[in-house]
């Protein structure tokens, strides 16, 4: 029996490593500018677009030798475009990138149409498949019934009845939704997360896509920023090429790298900040990707898989992707983040093992080429997307408030779309705005925090449906 996508919950995908994609030429770092974007990712795209729509000055910054962040395409390595990041994008009919994409000539289609799932040798039979969807309805009700009350773990309100289903509602719900364990996650956060059930993918990446759409910006590559010097006036960036005084600072670095210390403040940042960047911490999501010619696991294209499992050491398969020979399987969580820390050798035997205990020897004698990734281990990103821990829903609007004249952007900055690019190029899109009424290039009115979305209520049955976020 096919899950389809309004009855079942799957994964966000992961984020990957080294993308392989054309290079691109990188602008000249200037002297000056009116607002500098820290970071190209999605985010730091769509600030610096709204910034030079605006008539104003502004420089990318971007530490790493290509544009997109976590939104990387290798069109190389594979006979389609490999998304070794974000694999979807959601809303289309309210998403900005949606309609660029159309005007930018690149193809779109919608996700897979719904997923299976596997007991050990076998797909799960129709009763099964309604017994699983039941707990999953019943986990994240009672997920919603513990938001209104306090903010506790998610693994902590879990119901006691969900049997055999207990360990795969967690995967579904926690690591292959969030990068983190359940146990890790704010009920809050998990509670508050849009509904994403309209997903999108681009046929020639979605890192093509953000690649395509920085392509006119002003970005200097292979620059990292390394310190900043602020104050409400303006702002000094020191990079590896000198150094650039602007009026404002749009942030779009991952949560992981501001914690870790690569970019440094000249004035100590408010608690505040610092608090959130502990609360928010960045998950583990991989992708491993097999090359199967044949068709040995006797898939239609682009069907996804789960599996019944009682253990966190399990995945999510996505196979014959564009109906080629390509299959993916992504691993998340704090079993995603040790597989990872292994290495690409580990993770690819992984991945063989575990289609061979579903599937037989032979669903993988024939493995043509196979590559991972590593966000983890990724020096400008150190991770999948942000969750907030238990207690930590509200550093994701902490952040929204400017410090000084500079502004945060990214995911993480995102109350509802956290975990997805749509989030991530909104923000991008909040932090420009109020950067340019700050240096008076808009409305002189004050900018205030933008009031938390509106939440669509959600049905029993569709409250298990959310699909991929930020890394699917």
């Amino acid at each position: 029996m096919r899950i389809t996508r309004r009855d079942f919950l799957s994964a966000s995908a992961g984020i990957a490593a080294t993308p392989l994609l054309a290079g691109r030429a990188s602008a000249a770092a200037p002297r000056e500018a009116d607002i500098v974007v820290i970071g190209a990712g999605a985010a730091g795209i769509a600030a610096a677009r709204r910034v030079l729509a605006a008539g104003r000055k502004v420089i990318v910054l971007e530490a790493a030798s290509q544009i997109g962040g976590r939104c990387q395409t290798d069109s190389s390595t594979f006979e389609v475009p490999f998304d070794r990041g974000a694999r979807w994008t959601h809303n289309p009919e309210t998403n900005p990138m949606i309609r660029l994409a159309r005007t930018a000539g690149l193809e779109l289609m919608p996700a897979p149409a719904g997923e299976k799932i596997r007991i050990g040798r076998r797909n799960a039979r129709p009763g099964e498949t309604e017994e699983f969807l039941a707990a999953l309805v019943r986990a994240n009700r009672a997920i919603d019934d513990a938001a209104r009350r306090s903010d506790v773990s998610c693994a902590s309100v879990l119901p006691k009845e969900l049997g055999d289903w207990a360990g795969t509602a967690e995967f579904v719900l926690g690591a292959s939704f969030t990068g983190k364990d359940l146990k890790d996650i704010s009920v809050v956060d998990r509670a508050r997360a849009q509904d994403r059930t309209s997903a999108i993918a681009c046929r020639q990446g979605l890192g093509t896509l953000v690649t395509k759409l920085g392509e006119q910006l002003p970005v200097a590559l292979s620059t990292p920023a390394k310190r900043l010097s602020w104050s409400n006036r303006d702002v000094v960036v020191d990079t590896t090429s000198g150094k650039i005084q602007a009026r404002a600072a749009i942030i779009t670095v991952s949560i992981n790298v501001l914690a870790s210390g690569k970019l440094r403040f000249d004035s100590d940042l408010p608690k505040r900040v610092n608090d959130a960047m502990a609360k928010l911490s960045l998950g583990s999501y991989d992708r491993i990707a097999l090359e199967l010619p044949g068709n040995p696991l006797g898939f239609a294209r682009d069907d996804v898989l789960i599996e019944q499992s009682n253990s966190t050491r399990t995945a999510l398969l996505y196979a014959n992707i564009g109906g080629s020979s390509l299959c993916t399987i992504d691993v998340a969580g704090s079993f995603g983040r040790d597989i990872s820390a292994e290495g690409e050798q580990a993770m690819v035997a992984f991945a063989s093992d575990w289609l061979k205990k579903l599937f037989g020897s032979d669903a993988v004698a024939g493995i043509k080429n196979s590559s991972a990734t590593r966000w983890n281990a990724s020096p400008y990103i150190l991770g999948a997307m942000s969750v907030a821990a238990p207690g930590g829903q509200a550093a994701r609007r902490a952040l929204i408030d400017p410090v000084g004249c500079m502004y945060f952007a990214g995911e993480a900055t995102h109350e509802t779309l956290w975990g997805t690019v749509d989030g991530a190029w909104e923000s991008g899109e909040r932090a420009a705005e109020a950067a340019l009424r700050r240096i008076g290039a808009l409305s002189a009115a004050p900018a205030a925090a933008p009031p938390p979305q509106k939440q669509r209520r959600r049905t029993p049955r569709a409250q298990s449906a959310q699909p991929r976020g930020l890394f699917d």
